[in-house]
């Protein structure tokens, strides 16, 4: 399948309702044809791995196209100039989130995290946060001091009263703090420092990380982690 016939099937899976229920939720509905998730994982799927097509369908701006870009690239051939200008581009929560999940394979994943959440741009700063969530639970064999470096960012972070970033910022807390019970430990220290800020987005941070990692069944799943039992 080339470019054309990819963005041929999408359009002619176009579906306004969805594209409206996507609105809803705060998903860009410019260029955007309301394709399922589960139809653009199926479509990777018969597609398979291919870097320059994967390229050309980010480059056609069109957000069913973004969605799937991602899940047919080769993670073994992004390059940190693609990285970037990829995410200059964001425009939307799903498509920064999903772009994410690929660029937390690369090398330059801890680099770019920390970078990103420098960015006064609303979607790049929040991909920085977003890496730092994934990285939580992707990279297995990372320290503790590893993610507790992310600390100063997301202190930085916290009063950023933008919806899209302030929500990452909370999920990097979270997920960190759900990695074990040390870095839960520490996750609930950050959240109580960062409730001291004054700041209604920093209240706001705090309180719900605070609210889940002190959930008993977050507890005992992160205990069933560190004992190397199954969630």
């Amino acid at each position: 399948m080339n470019c054309n016939n990819i963005i041929k099937k999408i359009k002619s899976l176009h579906n306004p309702k969805a594209v409206e229920g996507m609105a809803r939720y705060g998903i860009n509905p410019e260029s955007n044809y309301g394709v399922k998730v589960s139809t653009l994982r199926e479509m990777a799927k018969e597609i398979g791995k291919d870097h320059e097509l994967a390229l050309e369908l980010w480059d056609s701006g069109i957000h069913d196209a973004r969605i799937l870009a991602p899940l047919i690239e080769d993670k073994a051939l992004v390059t940190e100039n693609q990285m970037d200008r990829w995410v200059s581009v964001l425009d939307s929560w799903d498509i920064c989130d999903n772009a994410c999940a690929l660029f937390t394979s690369t090398e330059w994943a801890y680099e770019k995290a920390v970078e990103w959440s420098r960015s006064d741009e609303e979607f790049v700063k929040r991909a920085g946060y977003v890496m730092m969530a994934r990285l939580a639970v992707r990279d297995k064999k990372a320290d503790n001091s590893t993610f507790e470096a992310f600390f100063p960012h997301i202190r930085r972070g916290a009063t950023d009263e933008r919806n899209y970033v302030k929500k990452a910022v909370n999920w990097a807390v979270r997920s960190i703090g759900k990695r074990n019970l040390a870095l839960r430990k520490r996750a609930l220290e950050l959240a109580r420092e960062i409730k001291n800020i004054d700041s209604k987005a920093a209240r706001w941070i705090a309180n719900d990380a605070i609210r889940e990692l002190e959930n008993i069944k977050t507890i005992e799943a992160v205990r069933r982690k560190d004992c190397g039992g199954k969630e």
